[in-house]
């Protein structure tokens, strides 16, 4: 069966499945604000280290300790290995999936495998646009801030994981998926999806 349904008649779909997937997000994406803050991203260039590489000042005239940020005098490798880097690409990588073959993404998968067995069927279905949207947004978000810790920008990395975090938190304790009410939004403004038929 395809992964894309019919845009007039989309499948429905369990809306505690997205909700699991974004607490499992949620976790990851705190993990990754926590390596960022202490990690290349945040440091100044007058500390001894950061991350897991010790730091190596330019040598010119102008150095002066604590005068400037680590991430813009690491190299591009430096920038690259960066834990906090490394695990957001992950989470870039997952957010791409679940937007693409959101049926075979992994915490979907462990979802219907382990956990919706156990439980009651839903009482209604979620349209699976919105959720879908998400993950495109939550793409978007980490993306940016991939982009801009490799151009050297400092705290880039970190706020954009702690954005996608606070929007994996909400939906996951909530219920409150953001990017799906961006996707409403965008859909009453007749520029993504079509609206359901109303009832008469």
């Amino acid at each position: 069966m395809s992964d894309r349904a019919d845009a007039g008649t989309p499948r429905g779909i369990d809306p505690r499945g997205p909700r699991f997937a974004a607490g499992i997000t949620a976790l990851l994406l705190l993990v990754d604000v926590l390596l960022g803050l202490t990690g290349l991203s945040t440091q100044r260039s007058g500390d001894a280290s950061f991350g897991w590489f010790a730091y190596q000042p330019l040598a010119d005239a102008t150095f002066r300790p604590g005068g400037g940020w680590a991430i813009q005098s690491a190299t591009l490798a430096q920038r690259a290995l960066d834990p906090a880097f490394l695990l957001l690409v992950l989470l870039a990588l997952l957010f791409l999936w679940g937007l693409l073959a959101p049926r075979t993404a992994p915490w979907g998968v462990l979802y219907r495998t382990l956990v919706q067995p156990r439980l009651k069927p839903p009482t209604e279905l979620e349209d699976p646009r919105p959720p879908r949207f998400a993950q495109g947004v939550g793409l978007v978000v980490v993306t940016i801030g991939l982009v801009l810790h490799l151009a050297g920008v400092p705290w880039a990395l970190p706020i954009a994981a702690a954005a996608a975090f606070v929007a994996a938190f909400l939906n996951a304790v909530f219920g409150l998926c953001l990017g799906c009410q961006l996707y409403l939004l965008l859909q009453r403004a007749g520029i993504v999806g079509r609206a359901r038929p109303t009832a008469a």
